[in-house]
């Protein structure tokens, strides 16, 4: 199984420091959320909770994905860098493309890109984005955008979007994986038409029972190649724990581990000595 280090709501100071850390302990990846911004008011409930709230507070920090990505990137060799989850369709399609290929290309080709249509209808509003075809514009984008992934020239002529005939460097020397997040019928039949689901945080059983879902939608869909199952898991502890889930089908799980020998509220010193015990306790156990 391969481990990713999650950097939702942390201090922005103390992301190089992991970042750094991580790739020297042999972690696969680190996942960046995202939001635009953080409205103090909201109609819209949190998909994510039973009750609608948010997770984090109004001093959660949300730097912008790709400029982070490039940060980290230049101080690492190894490690890897998926975001969980952007919402292109908050955005220019094309504007998303330039900021993922470019980040691509400086990283040497370790970044994946994790996509979501979006939850929160006011940030959409704000943008100046129509949320009711939010679905339908992601589609299109994905698709606009592995064109503009490609040297050369190209055109593009969509629902949404019409390119004349146009050419957009750097481009990336290999192809970027998509992953898409979503608990939804409609989001799994999106995962299998592209390289990779990601999920929330869910006990070993119910993510076992998706990875399974989303194998069943794969092969009637006949999909085949590496197919990428990310989560995070609520009651997974110990190293059999983890390799019971991946047993199961998931094959990456998004953490953070200072939460499990320091608490949430850890010190960077401490989240620095988490990421090594967890390292001991679990990656090597896990896979040797």
């Amino acid at each position: 199984m391969r481990f990713s280090i999650s950097t939702a709501f942390q201090p922005v100071d103390h992301l190089v420091p992991l970042a750094r850390a991580a790739d020297e302990l042999g972690y696969h990846s680190m996942a960046v959320p995202d939001h635009v911004v953080d409205l103090e008011e909201l109609a819209t409930p949190y998909p994510y909770t039973p009750d609608g709230a948010r997770r984090w507070d109004a001093t959660a920090a949300w730097p912008d994905p790709w400029v982070l990505i490039g940060s980290l990137a230049a101080v690492t060799s190894r490690l890897r860098f998926l975001t969980s989850v952007y919402v292109p369709a908050l955005r220019s399609p094309f504007q998303v493309a330039k900021s993922v290929g470019t980040a691509a290309v400086l990283s040497g080709n370790r970044v994946s890109l994790g996509v979501g249509i979006g939850w929160c209808r006011e940030e959409f509003e704000l943008l100046g984005q129509d949320f009711a075809t939010r679905g339908r514009r992601t589609d299109e984008a994905l698709a606009l955008m592995a064109r503009l992934w490609q040297p050369g020239w190209t055109e593009f002529d969509g629902e949404f979007h019409t390119a004349p005939r146009l050419a957009m460097e750097p481009t990336p020397t290999e192809r970027i994986p998509v992953l898409v997040g979503g608990l939804s019928e409609v989001a799994f039949r999106r995962a299998a038409r592209h390289d990779g689901w990601v999920g929330d945080i869910y006990p070993i059983d119910e993510a076992v029972a998706h990875a399974g879902r989303l194998a069943e939608v794969r092969r009637e869909a006949g999909a085949d190649g590496e197919f990428s199952v990310i989560t995070a898991l609520s009651d997974a502890f110990l190293p059999e724990h983890f390799a019971r889930a991946e047993a199961g089908g998931v094959t990456d799980c998004w953490t953070m581990p200072w939460a499990y020998y320091h608490g949430l509220d850890a010190t960077l010193d401490q989240k620095i000595d988490a990421l090594e015990r967890f390292a001991r306790d679990v990656l090597t156990p896990v896979n040797g």
